[in-house]
């Protein structure tokens, strides 16, 4: 027996008019429908319905360290609490958990997987990456990921390197533009992990689709990043917690300074990203020092680096979504949608509690 046809109405972003969707068979339709069931504005009063949210970085499968992975029943719970705040299309930036089995639950957001970070041996948080021993071997393992994921694959490109006591690049600029080749040549994105300043140029230069935090952006390499039409992910709630990373690593001053530097200058840096054009998306990087279900505290944290709140909100929602190549609110998408009482453009209060979500045409309250 199918069931009944749903219906919703309030106001849509970005232009705030009056909208009227009818839910069918898990699909949206404008086209009315007799005897809809109105889930949402049955009394008249201006609520708002956005399309789902999406969190650009997160990791669904990873737990605190040690140790990283974590079983897929927990796994589905960090899923179920990113539903609860209306995140229904999630971007993995890196898990070492294969979730894929998730994707036989039809009450648990959307994943695009990259499959596992890729670093070298001891260039990055024990457990969590497929390391390479021998640097010559990057360009197949990145294509291995590039299969195993869904479009995206995930490098470490810069982490502390012991032996110099401070961040450095993990790759050969040569090996990169050859590793990146291999993604797209297997049809993925490549982003990357870069905390410090002296990685960027060789991962813009070869042509890089992505840049995951991104604190040592330069001008001369947010003007490489315009040419080259490089997105960045800035993750900015969790760059808070570069003062404590500091802070545990005493034996190591210069790499310490370095990141309470990279700290500092933070959201200066993403902000003039965003001045130049280059296109800046919202990730909590959700999944290990961060907790899940945060995506309106990262709106929050773009309004200031000078978004405005509309534009912080849809590089939460519609922008994101198109950047990820997955619909918004149109006739015949999937019927992934998130209500409002009041205005989401009011920040994480509001975001973080939406009156109403709907993932696959099912309503959660």
């Amino acid at each position: 027996m199918a069931a009944a046809a749903l219906h919703v109405r309030g106001r849509g972003l970005p232009d705030g008019q009056p909208v009227q969707w009818w839910i069918v068979d898990g699909l949206l339709q404008t086209e009315p429908v007799a005897d809809a069931d109105t889930v949402f504005g049955a009394d008249g009063a201006d609520g708002w319905v956005v399309p789902g949210l999406v969190d650009a970085h997160c990791h669904v499968g990873l737990g605190p360290v040690p140790g990283g992975a974590v079983g897929i029943e927990e796994a589905a719970a960090q899923a179920e609490t990113e539903r609860g705040v209306g995140a229904l299309l999630l971007r993995d930036c890196g898990s070492p958990t294969d979730t894929r089995s998730l994707d036989d639950r039809d009450d648990l957001p959307r994943i695009i997987r990259a499959g596992r970070h890729v670093a070298k041996p001891k260039r990055y948080i024990a457990g969590y990456a497929v390391d390479v021993e021998d640097e010559s071997q990057l360009p197949a393992i990145v294509a291995e990921q590039a299969r195993r994921g869904d479009g995206w694959v995930k490098l470490v490109g810069d982490w502390i390197d012991r032996s110099i006591g401070d961040l450095a690049p993990l790759w050969d600029d040569h090996i990169l533009r050859q590793a990146i080749d291999a993604a797209h040549a297997n049809g993925a994105r490549v982003t990357a992990h870069v905390f410090g300043e002296d990685a960027l140029p060789g991962l813009i230069g070869a042509g890089i689709d992505c840049i995951e935090h991104g604190t040592g952006l330069t001008d001369d390499t947010i003007g490489l990043m315009v040419e080259h039409g490089t997105a960045l992910v800035p993750t900015l709630i969790n760059l808070e917690n570069f003062p404590r990373i500091a802070d545990s690593a005493a034996k190591y001053p210069t790499y310490a300074a370095h990141m309470r530097n990279l700290y500092r200058r933070s959201y200066p840096r993403v902000a003039a990203a965003h001045e130049a054009g280059v296109s800046v998306y919202a990730g909590t990087d959700a999944g290990s020092m961060i907790a899940h279900g945060r995506i309106g505290d990262e709106v929050d944290a773009l309004r200031r680096i000078g978004m405005s709140a509309t534009d912080a909100l849809g590089a939460a929602c519609w922008d994101a979504r198109a950047w990820l190549g997955r619909p918004a609110l149109v006739d015949g998408a999937p019927a992934d949608l998130v209500c409002y009482a009041d205005d989401p453009r009011r920040g994480a209060a509001v975001v973080n509690n939406p009156a109403l979500v709907i993932l696959r045409g099912r309503v959660y309250r």
